[in-house]
């Protein structure tokens, strides 16, 4: 099984007043996933483009604001 990353394994060096920043990935059951590093926002998304999009729109299109995953991704509520 493939690793599974968490919000917990994201290392939080900023504080929450920073600008937003998403990782985007796909979860265990392979549904994609964006999540804001701070937890304040993220969704499940059909694609991946869904999932970079959103980000991207949440984040003011900054090209260094959005992370691809290479590992698994997981959002818990």
């Amino acid at each position: 099984m493939p690793p599974t990353l968490s919000l917990a394994a994201i290392p939080a060096e900023t504080s929450a007043a920073d600008l937003a920043r998403f990782v985007v990935g796909q979860d265990p059951e392979g549904r994609w996933v964006a999540i804001e590093i701070h937890g304040r926002a993220g969704g499940l998304f059909r694609s991946r483009k869904d999932a970079v999009d959103f980000a991207a729109d949440e984040t003011g299109h900054r090209p260094d604001a959005v992370l691809i995953s290479g590992e698994r991704v997981e959002l818990r509520l």
